[in-house]
C-alpha cells in the first residue's frame, strides 16, 4: 500500500514526513485493509449510522471527519470497554452521569451521545488549539494531553510522546477515513443493497412510568426485542421516570 502524501484530518495536514508518523499510518492502513471482514462490517454499519451522525456534527459545527472517531472507538457497536466506557462513542460514566440511572443510559442513545461527544470535542479544541489534539484528548483526556505538551515543550500531536495507545489513535482514525472514503482503492467491492440500513420508525412521547416495557411494546404491535434494538438506551424492562421527564421512544414500523 502506498500512503497518500496529501492526507488531512479535519482540514489539518497529517505530518507523514515524520518517520514515526509515516510508520504509524502505514501500520493502520495495513491492519485495517487486510482485516477484511472487519473493514467490510465498517462499510455496512456506516451506511446505517452515518446518516444519523453526520447532520449532528454539521449542526454542532464539528468537522465531518469526527464520524470516523466513532468507527475506531466501537466499530459502530454498542459495546462496553474494560474501563466502563459505553455506546458507540465510548463515553465514560463521569461526563455522562446526568444521563444515567438504573434503567436509562443515554450513552447508548446515538443522537444524544453524538451531541455530548461534540460538546467535549469543541471544548477540547478551544483548550488545546487544534482538532487533531481535540481528537487525542477524546482518548487521553484534556489534562493528560495538555500535561504532556507542556512537559515536552511541544504544541503538536505529531511532536508529542503520548503513550502507545494515544499515538495509535489518530493514525487509526485517519486510516478509517482513507479506507472508507476510497473503498475500491483498497480492494473493497460490494453492492449497495448489501449494506445495512435503519428501518422506518416513528416517535412516541412518554412522560410517565412504564412498569413493563414488553407490555408497552405489544400496544404498538412490536415486541421487547425490537423496541430495544431501536432504543438501546432503555436498559431494563421498565422506565421509572419519577420526575415525569419526557422521553422519545422510537417505535419500529410506520404509524
Amino acid at each position: 500500500l502506498k500512503i497518500p502524501d496529501d492526507l488531512t484530518f479535519c482540514g489539518e495536514k497529517v505530518e507523514i514526513d515524520k518517520t514515526d508518523i509515516h510508520e504509524r499510518i502505514d501500520r493502520e492502513l495495513l491492519v485495517n485493509t487486510y482485516w477484511q471482514s472487519n473493514a467490510l462490517l465498517w462499510f455496512k454499519r456506516t451506511n446505517k449510522y452515518f446518516p444519523v451522525i453526520e447532520p449532528i456534527l454539521k449542526e454542532k459545527g464539528v468537522p465531518d471527519d469526527f464520524k470516523y472517531l466513532s468507527v475506531i472507538e466501537s466499530d459502530l457497536r454498542n459495546v462496553t470497554s474494560p474501563a466502563g466506557a459505553k455506546g458507540m462513542w465510548q463515553m465514560l460514566k463521569a461526563p455522562a452521569r446526568e444521563k444515567v440511572n438504573d434503567n436509562v443510559d443515554e450513552r447508548y442513545h446515538l443522537e444524544k451521545a453524538t451531541r455530548a461527544a461534540c460538546d467535549y470535542l469543541i471544548t477540547a479544541k478551544e483548550r488545546l488549539g487544534s482538532w487533531t489534539l481535540a481528537a487525542a484528548a477524546y482518548h487521553a483526556g484534556n489534562y493528560g494531553i495538555e500535561k504532556r505538551l507542556k512537559e515536552q515543550q511541544v504544541e503538536s500531536y505529531y511532536d508529542v510522546l503520548a503513550g502507545e495507545n494515544t499515538e495509535r489513535y489518530i493514525p487509526r482514525i485517519i486510516a478509517a477515513k482513507e479506507i472508507l472514503t476510497h473503498p475500491e482503492k483498497y480492494g473493497f467491492q460490494f453492492d449497495r443493497d448489501d449494506l445495512y440500513t435503519l428501518g422506518p420508525t416513528y416517535t412516541v412521547q412518554v412522560d410517565t412510568v412504564i412498569t413493563d416495557i414488553a407490555s408497552f411494546a405489544k400496544k404498538f404491535d412490536t415486541n421487547y426485542k425490537e423496541l430495544k434494538m431501536y432504543n438501546p438506551w432503555l436498559r431494563e424492562n421498565k422506565l421509572n421516570n419519577k420526575t415525569n421527564r419526557q422521553y422519545e421512544i422510537q417505535i419500529p414500523g410506520k404509524k
